[in-house]
């Protein structure tokens, strides 16, 4: 849990360098959201089967959860600050 948690960090980061923009919490948010990303990409990656523990593409799922969490966070922002 604590690997996970630390994929998280770096993949919350890594994906601010890839969607970089203002974002309504700052880098804390994004990096929560990054750990949330890793969270979910390792046990539904691990759940479908797609690798296991400690193999190199949960890092890569993790920066794509990550990602994809960050674009729903700023479309969620978005809808509710108009």
């Amino acid at each position: 849990m604590l690997y996970t948690i630390l994929i998280g960090l770096l993949a919350g980061a890594l994906a601010k360098f890839i969607m970089p923009g203002k974002d309504p919490g700052g880098i804390i948010i994004t990096i929560l959201l990054g750990i949330g990303g890793s969270l979910v990409a390792t046990y539904l990656g691990q759940f479908v089967g797609l690798y296991s523990a400690g193999q190199t593409a949960q890092f890569v799922g993790s920066t794509v959860g990550a990602i994809l969490i960050l674009w729903i966070y700023r479309v969620i922002r978005k809808k509710k600050a108009a």
